[in-house]
């Protein structure tokens, strides 16, 4: 085995709630309050998780500051996952330094990982892996609206690599998506010129 690789008898199957504090979000009651106007404290919601793991802010809802400083328990930290438990299933952000101290609704699912065990980079990495979101859509609860809950995300069991394997595994991810948005660029960049290449074309002034 080189150095640095990981053997199978390191790569252990922990449960979620082992390895983080999974947290619903304040009910729709305490959240009265929302508003779209620009003061107060940003409440996430499944509509704001993008399917790049990010949140979306141009439509977020947000509460009074007074409403916020009682609803402090269901702040943000930086590397906090948020999961939606009702709606479109399966969506999932992670939050970054900025979306710190801002609020999250009742439709998702907070999960704070003990970093000391597991990186937050590497579980949205697992957590949005096709076949761990076919099991954990597997587990939703039946009804009018599917939905997830904090016991179903709890019991789901984690594929854990020590953490210099999780490291090497969220660089290696990270370097595919920058490569990916360079060529989704250059897609754009096609995609615009298109039409004004077709005018030439049909005009006799661009030569094949």
């Amino acid at each position: 085995m080189r150095a640095g690789e990981t053997s199978p008898a390191h790569v252990k199957q922990i449960p979620l709630g082992s390895l983080c504090e999974v947290a619903a979000g304040p009910s729709g009651s305490l959240l009265d309050s929302l508003n779209d106007g620009p003061d107060g404290t940003p409440v996430i919601a499944p509509p704001d998780l993008t399917d790049h793991h990010t949140v979306d802010t141009r439509r977020l809802r947000r509460v009074p500051w007074s409403v916020a400083k009682r609803l402090s328990r269901f702040a943000l930290r930086e590397g906090d996952l948020l999961v939606v438990r009702q709606g479109t299933l399966g969506r999932l952000a992670l939050i970054k330094a900025e979306h710190a101290t801002w609020l999250y609704g009742s439709a998702c699912l907070r999960i704070r990982p003990q970093r000391e065990l597991v990186l937050p980079e590497y579980l949205v990495s697992y957590l949005s892996y096709p076949p761990v979101q076919r099991a954990l859509l597997g587990q939703a609860l039946p009804g009018t609206v599917p939905s997830l809950n904090s016991t179903t995300l709890n019991t789901l069991p984690v594929t854990l690599p020590p953490l210099v394997r999780q490291h090497a595994v969220v660089e290696a991810l990270t370097d595919v998506d920058a490569r990916i948005r360079i060529q989704r660029k250059m897609a754009d960049r096609l995609e615009a010129l298109r039409p004004a290449i077709f005018g030439e074309l049909i005009q006799g002034t661009r030569h094949t």
